[in-house]
C-alpha cells in the first residue's frame, strides 16, 4: 500500500460538528457593558467600542465545507478566530462536537488546537529555518509524537498535497503556491476534525489560486474533515463551499447553498454579488429540470400534442413499453409530424443526451448544443426527474427565482 492510499484508507468518514449560537464580539475597553447598550437599542459604535460580530448563529455538519464570504471589514476573520478562541467572544455559545469551547481552560484549548483543530492563514507562517518535512511535522512534534512516526506522517501529507520530492527544501526555495501547499500539509498532518481557513489563497496569482481551490476540493473528498473557509471572493465561495454565509457589518445576511445564493438572493446586497456569479458552473440540472411528460412510442403526434398542451407545452420523453427511453420530442416537432402525417417513431432519429441531477448547467448546455434536443435529467439512482430545454437553460442563466 502506498503512502497516499494509506492516508485515504485511514481517513475518517466525517469531521467535527459545529454549533454557534448568538455569538458577539465587541472591541473596546468595556465590551460587555457596551453589548448591553447595543442589545437595548443603542448604537453599535460609540467611538470607543466597535461591534465586529453581531448575534451570529449557524451550524456546520460533519464533513461540510462552510464558507463565510464578505467584504473587508465585514467581520468574517474576527468570526473565525472566535471559533477556536484566538479571539475571546464577548458573548454567545460555540460548541464543537458537543463541547463548549467558551468554557474550556487554556490547557484544554491548546490540546484541541494541537490535536483536533487546525488553522491555515493567508500568510503561510512557515518556519524559515526548517525544511519542508520538518515544517509539516511541526504540529506533531510539539504534541510529543515520536520522530519516526511524525516524519512518516509528514511524508504522507506532502505526497497528498502533490509536493513529493521537495521534503528537504527550505520555504524560500519554493513558490508561493508550493508554500501554501506546505501550509495545508502541516494542518492536515494532525488529522484535524476541523479546519479553519482564513483567506488562504488570496495572496496568490489567479491561476495558482484556481489550482489550489481544486486541490482543496480533492482533499475534502479524501480527508473529509469539516472546514470553515473565509473569503472575500464570491467565485471562490461558490466553487469550494457546500453552503455559504454572506456577511455584512458583523451579521449574516443569508446562508444557503451556492444555488440558493445565485438563484434566490435574500436582498439587494446579496443580489449585487450574485449578478457576477458564474451561474453555468453553479446551477445544477436537478434544480432547473422541468416536470416531464412521458409519451408512449405508440401514441400519435396528435395525442402527444394534447398531453403536452395540458402540461403547458415544451417537450416530452418518449418511452417504450418496457420503460426504455426512446428519445425526446418538442412541441414543434409534434406539430410538424401531425401536419406532415408522420408517426411518433419518425421523430426519434435525432440524438438525445441525459445527465444526472448533479450535473452543472454548463455540462447541460454542452449537450443541448451537441444534440439540438432537450436533455433528460435523472436522479443518482436512475429515476427520470425531468427535462432541460434551451429556454429553461437561458432562463436559469439570466433570472433569479423568487
Amino acid at each position: 500500500m502506498t503512502a497516499l492510499s494509506a492516508v485515504e484508507t485511514e481517513a475518517t468518514a466525517g469531521g467535527a460538528s459545529l454549533s454557534v449560537r448568538d455569538l458577539w464580539k465587541v472591541y473596546g475597553p468595556h465590551p460587555r457593558r457596551h453589548l448591553e447598550k447595543v442589545t437595548s437599542g443603542g448604537a453599535p459604535s460609540d467611538g470607543d467600542h466597535t461591534v465586529a460580530v453581531r448575534d451570529v448563529s449557524f451550524d456546520v455538519r460533519p464533513g461540510e465545507t462552510f464558507v463565510v464570504m464578505g467584504l473587508s471589514g465585514s467581520g468574517k476573520s474576527t468570526l473565525v478566530r472566535c471559533l477556536n478562541r484566538l479571539l475571546e467572544p464577548t458573548a454567545g455559545v460555540v460548541e464543537i462536537d458537543g463541547t463548549d469551547v467558551v468554557s474550556m481552560s487554556p490547557s484544554q484549548l491548546n490540546e484541541m488546537r494541537r490535536s483536533q483543530w487546525a488553522m491555515v492563514f493567508q500568510h503561510f507562517g512557515l518556519l524559515p529555518h526548517r525544511r519542508v518535512l520538518h515544517n509539516v511535522a511541526y504540529g506533531l512534534e510539539i504534541s510529543g509524537v515520536p520522530r519516526s512516526i511524525r516524519e512518516e506522517t509528514a511524508r504522507e501529507m506532502i505526497e497528498l498535497v502533490g509536493l513529493k520530492g521537495v521534503e528537504h527544501k527550505y520555504p524560500h526555495e519554493l513558490s508561493g503556491g508550493m508554500r501554501q501547499r506546505v501550509g495545508l500539509a502541516r494542518a492536515l498532518a494532525v488529522r484535524p476534525r476541523l479546519m479553519l481557513l482564513d483567506e488562504p489563497f488570496s495572496a496568490l496569482d489567479p491561476l495558482i489560486r484556481s489550482d489550489l481551490q481544486d486541490e482543496l476540493l480533492r482533499l475534502a473528498g479524501v480527508v473529509r474533515q469539516s472546514s470553515i473557509f473565509i473569503t472575500h471572493d464570491l467565485a471562490e465561495a461558490l466553487k469550494v463551499g457546500d453552503r455559504i454565509a454572506i456577511m455584512r457589518d458583523g451579521a449574516f445576511v443569508q446562508v444557503g447553498t451556492p444555488e440558493d445564493i445565485v438563484l434566490r438572493p435574500a436582498d439587494d446586497y446579496v443580489r449585487r454579488f450574485a449578478v457576477e456569479a458564474p451561474r453555468a458552473k453553479v446551477v445544477r440540472a436537478g434544480t432547473i429540470a422541468r416536470t416531464v411528460v412521458t409519451l408512449s412510442g405508440s401514441e400519435t403526434p396528435e395525442a402527444g400534442l394534447a398531453r403536452l398542451a395540458d402540461a403547458g407545452g415544451g417537450a416530452a420523453v418518449v418511452r417504450a413499453e418496457n420503460g426504455r427511453t426512446l428519445g425526446v420530442v418538442t412541441e414543434l416537432q409534434l406539430l410538424r409530424a401531425r401536419n406532415e402525417g408522420l408517426g411518433m417513431e419518425d421523430l426519434l432519429n435525432g440524438g438525445f443526451a441525459t445527465v444526472t441531477e448533479d450535473a452543472t448547467l454548463s455540462a447541460v448546455m454542452d449537450k443541448l448544443v451537441a444534440t439540438g434536443n432537450p436533455v433528460t435529467v435523472h436522479s443518482r439512482s436512475g429515476q427520470l426527474l425531468g427535462l432541460v430545454d434551451h429556454s429553461t437553460a437561458v432562463h436559469a442563466l439570466t433570472t433569479s427565482q423568487p
